[in-house]
C-alpha cells in the first residue's frame, strides 16, 4: 500500500505557516504561524528589537524578511530548535480554531506536505504536481513544516481517542 499525502503550500492553505489566523502562545498573540515562527527565532538568538518588529509586523512575508535579519544567528541552534518552536505555534493554531482543527484531523491517514518547490529544508522541494512529489524517496527537501502538522495531528487525535481532549 502507498503512502497517502496532503498537498500544501499557499497561504490559502489552512496548513500554511502564513494562512492568517490569530492564536496565542505562552501570552502573546500572533497573527499567523510565521510570525510566532519568526518571533521565536528572534527570542532564541536575544535579538529583541526584531522580536518586537517581528510582533509589530502583520504580513507575514514582512515577518519572513525580519526574520532573515536576526542577529547572532547560529544555524546549528536554529537546526536544533527551530523544529520545536513551529511544532508549538502549529499545535496552539489548530488547537485555538476549532475549524483549522477538523480541517487537520480531515487529513488523518496521510502524511501532511509542504509541496514548495524553492524550499528544501520545511517543504519538500518540488511542486504537488511534480510526479516526483509522491514518492517520498524523489523528495529534493526535509519536509519539516509537514512533519511539524502530522505529528500534533497524530498527538491531538490520540488524545482526543482517549478522550482526554
Amino acid at each position: 500500500m502507498s503512502e497517502k499525502f496532503t498537498f500544501f503550500w499557499r497561504s490559502n492553505s489552512p496548513f500554511s505557516q502564513w494562512y492568517m489566523q490569530s492564536f496565542s502562545l505562552d501570552g502573546i498573540t500572533f497573527n499567523c504561524a510565521e510570525q510566532a515562527m519568526m518571533y521565536g527565532k528572534a527570542v532564541l538568538f536575544h535579538d529583541r528589537e526584531i522580536a518586537e518588529k517581528v510582533l509589530k509586523t502583520a504580513e507575514p512575508r514582512e515577518q519572513k524578511q525580519l526574520g532573515r535579519l536576526v542577529n547572532n544567528f547560529d544555524d546549528k541552534i536554529w537546526k536544533e530548535k527551530s523544529k520545536h518552536i513551529v511544532y508549538a505555534a502549529n499545535k496552539a493554531k489548530f488547537t485555538q480554531n476549532q475549524e483549522l482543527l477538523k480541517a487537520l484531523f480531515r487529513t488523518a491517514g496521510t502524511t501532511l506536505v509542504e509541496a514548495n518547490p524553492y524550499d528544501k529544508i520545511w517543504g519538500i522541494g518540488l511542486a504537488e504536481e511534480d510526479s516526483r512529489a509522491r514518492d517520498r524517496k524523489q523528495w529534493m527537501g526535509s519536509n519539516l513544516l509537514g512533519e511539524s502538522l502530522t505529528e500534533p495531528r497524530e498527538e491531538l487525535m490520540s488524545k482526543q481517542d482517549n478522550g482526554t481532549t
